[in-house]
Order: structure tokens, then C-alpha cells, then sequence
């Protein structure tokens, strides 16, 4: 595990899609250590009700990135795709082209990734239609702790979940049971090149409002 103070794990953990290894090996003990970290994140009531699905076997993995392949040639060739978004802004516009191309990577590698893991919730009584913030608010802090805390052992993940658009499908595969609902799909592999740095973002008084809007 690299030591890094807890500014750097958070301003350099970054989507990793053209940058995973995809040949090495990732030992499931080390995907063990970070979920084990991931369960100290809040969930509410204290319920945690989060599962945790860790898909290894090639097999699995191939069938999970062909579902994802075609979920994300369809995002790509929609008018939100990320390269066709702030096409008037050309500096940004470059950066949203960049990442385009690395959705599209992703698309094309996924099923060859090492480790997916898929972050669920367990809602006996379904969905509903009441607070969906603070359902799934009961599972990403702790799918985000992961993210960090394989950072800190070289391993490159990224959030993605264009696959929910055919959850039923990867349910079936993986044999989820009706009451879980799957949260996202975070490939995990060591990176490959030298390490990340912080990300252009807008400046924080563009997005910040204090007591009004």
C-alpha cells in the first residue's frame, strides 16, 4: 500500500478506463482489504444494506462486458454522449473528446478487466418512489471508499453504470436475486503509466452558493 496523505487519495483518484492492466492478475485478497474499508462509509438508519458482488471468473466477466458494449455504443451515439457535450467551449471541448475516447476504451475492454465489482442494495419492500437520494445515498459512500482505498494500493477503477440501462440482463447473468438492485459497475486493475493528478474542475465561486441561491 503506497502512503499518501488523504488530499492526495482525494484530488488524484481518477477514472481509469484506457489504463488498465489488463494481463495482471488482481488478487481477490486485495479487493477484500478495500471492501472491508468501504464498510466503514455511512449508510442510513445504520441499515447497511449493501452488497457486494466481486465477478473474477472469465466467463462472467466476458458475458458482464458484452451487456456493457452494447449499453455504451448506444450512450456514445446519444446527443448526452461525453464528446459531444460543450462543443462551443473548444478548451473543454477537447477534454470532453478525450474522455469519449476513453468511455469507448472502457466499452471495448470491459469484459477483460481483472475484477468488476458491483455494488448493490438489498430492498426487500423495492424501489418505491419515495427517497431515492437517501437509498442510494446508503450505498455510494461506500462504493467511493472503495475507489479510494484501491487507489492507495495501485489499482485504477472507474465509476460507470451505462450497464443499468439492461440491469435485468446482468442480473440474470450473475444471479441476483429480485430484491437487489445493482448501484454501478466499478472495473478494477492495476494502471499501467506513472500516476494521476489532480483534474481541471470549474473554479469552486462558479458553483457555490452561500444561505441563497
Amino acid at each position: 500500500m503506497n502512503e499518501m496523505s488523504a488530499e492526495t487519495v482525494l484530488t488524484t483518484t481518477r477514472s481509469v478506463r484506457k489504463r488498465l492492466d489488463l494481463t495482471r492478475p488482481v488478487d481477490l485478497a486485495v479487493v477484500r482489504e478495500c471492501l472491508t474499508i468501504a464498510l466503514q462509509a455511512p449508510s442510513g438508519s445504520n441499515r447497511q444494506g449493501w452488497q457486494w458482488l466481486v465477478v473474477a471468473d472469465a466467463d462472467q466477466r466476458a458475458a458482464v462486458g458484452a451487456v456493457y458494449k452494447r449499453a455504451c455504443d448506444e450512450y456514445l451515439e446519444s446527443s448526452g454522449a461525453a464528446g459531444k457535450l460543450f462543443a462551443a467551449d473548444p478548451a473543454r471541448s477537447a477534454v470532453q473528446q478525450r474522455v469519449h475516447s476513453s468511455v469507448a476504451a472502457l466499452g471495448d475492454t470491459m469484459g477483460q478487466v481483472p475484477v468488476l465489482v458491483i455494488p448493490c442494495l438489498r430492498v426487500p419492500g423495492g424501489l418505491g418512489s419515495g427517497n431515492q437520494a437517501g437509498l442510494w445515498g446508503s450505498v455510494l459512500p461506500a462504493a467511493w471508499s472503495y475507489m479510494l482505498a484501491a487507489r492507495t494500493r495501485g489499482l485504477g477503477t472507474a465509476w460507470t453504470t451505462l450497464h443499468l440501462k439492461y440491469e435485468s440482463e446482468v442480473a440474470e447473468i450473475l444471479g441476483l436475486p429480485a430484491d437487489v438492485h445493482q448501484a454501478a459497475l466499478i472495473p478494477t486493475a492495476y494502471h499501467t503509466g506513472d500516476g494521476f493528478r489532480p483534474a481541471p474542475r470549474q473554479p469552486l465561486d462558479e458553483v457555490l452558493h452561500v444561505d441563497r441561491w
